[in-house]
């Protein structure tokens, strides 16, 4: 009895391994020899659209056609009707100062002044706007408590929802006048830099480029703000922390990281605000002074009239076809104007894709 418990080999090799070890794996039953192979679709049959995602597809590609064909039916609008006032002008239309539409047998008019004030107003906006949205949607996602930020951003959209008419009465009735001496001491210490030079509505200092163009910038703020915030806020988790690890200070992770990773979105939303500075209409007509006689020589304390602003102050003028003519071609440039915008904006944004 205990010789034959002792000569009894234990379960498993001799060498001590497990039976698992030399146990073959089980073999699926649909791998099995002789078991049916499960069906596979022909190589060359494309699987069948259901009827509901035949009809979304077509609905959006029509509503994507629609789109670009509705952009291109309003530029060959606006082209067709400035045909007859660009015939009828007795001036360059793009290089001539002037504006003179009243009588339509002898019209004079031209853009140059008037797009030299909407690009100056813009870009003064976007100059001041830009670095200020940045440090409120840095301070905003990385900086502020949870508990303050949320009605902060509140605060900065509902910017965005104040009329034109509002911010315009406000910044020639109030903020011009309580900047005013601020203004007037840069025009007078500063007056041997051109750009701040005594302008063409001096000594008035109040409803010049410098007044509309910060007025801009805080209409504009919200829209550069609000996209900035919604970029920066998506940076990964894992870099942030990541850099944090490796001992990088908050402004450090901001530059390593957020920076880089919201630096193309950054730059769109700059682009969007400026297409909004460009075509902004009622404030700037309010703001700016007409001057008399004077063209626009580049001045931040000079006055004038953006495309927007002089086709709203002048709509009295559309009573004939050949006079509404020549504000449709100035139109009809601040659309390509904005095209232009938009274009360079997707470019930057696919270089910094990239």
């Amino acid at each position: 009895m205990s010789e034959s418990s002792s000569t009894r080999t234990p379960t498993g090799d001799p060498g001590g391994r497990s039976s698992s070890a030399t146990t073959p794996p089980e073999v699926p039953i649909s791998e099995q020899p002789g078991s049916p192979a499960a069906p596979q679709p022909p190589a060359s049959e494309k699987p069948k659209k259901r009827p509901g995602d035949r009809i979304f597809q077509n609905l959006t590609t029509g509503a994507g056609v629609f789109v670009v064909a509705l952009i291109g039916l309003i530029g060959l609008f606006l082209l067709i009707q400035a045909i007859p006032a660009l015939q009828a002008d007795n001036a360059n239309f793009l290089t001539n100062h002037g504006w003179s539409t009243n009588d339509p047998a002898n019209m004079s008019f031209g853009i140059l002044d008037l797009l030299e004030v909407t690009v100056a107003t813009s870009v003064v906006a976007l100059i001041i706007a830009m670095p200020v949205s940045l440090g409120i949607a840095l301070f905003l996602t990385q900086y502020a408590p949870k508990r303050l930020a949320r009605p902060f951003a509140y605060v900065i959209d509902l910017l965005a929802a104040v009329p034109s008419i509002i911010f315009g009465l406000w910044g020639i009735l109030v903020f011009a006048p309580a900047i005013e001496p601020f203004a007037q001491w840069i025009n007078e210490t500063f007056s041997w830099f051109p750009i701040l030079a005594p302008g063409n509505v001096a000594p008035s200092v109040r409803g010049t480029i410098f007044t509309a163009g910060i007025v801009l910038a805080v209409m504009i703020l919200p829209i550069i703000t609000s996209l900035s915030r919604e970029v920066f806020e998506r940076t990964p988790t894992p870099h942030i922390e990541g850099a944090l690890a490796l001992g990088a200070t908050r402004w450090e992770v901001i530059r390593t990281t957020v920076l880089p990773f919201g630096k193309a979105g950054y730059v769109g939303a700059s682009m969007l605000g400026l297409g909004r500075a460009l075509g902004e209409t009622i404030a700037l007509a309010v703001i700016l002074l007409i001057p008399q006689g004077k063209n626009f020589d580049w001045s931040l304390f000079d006055g004038g009239a953006t495309f927007a602003s002089k086709i709203a102050a002048n709509y009295s003028e559309f009573n004939n076809e050949i006079s509404a003519g020549a504000y449709i071609a100035a139109g009809l440039v601040l659309f390509v104007l904005t095209f232009v915008v938009n274009f360079a904006a997707r470019s930057v944004i696919g270089k910094k894709g990239d």
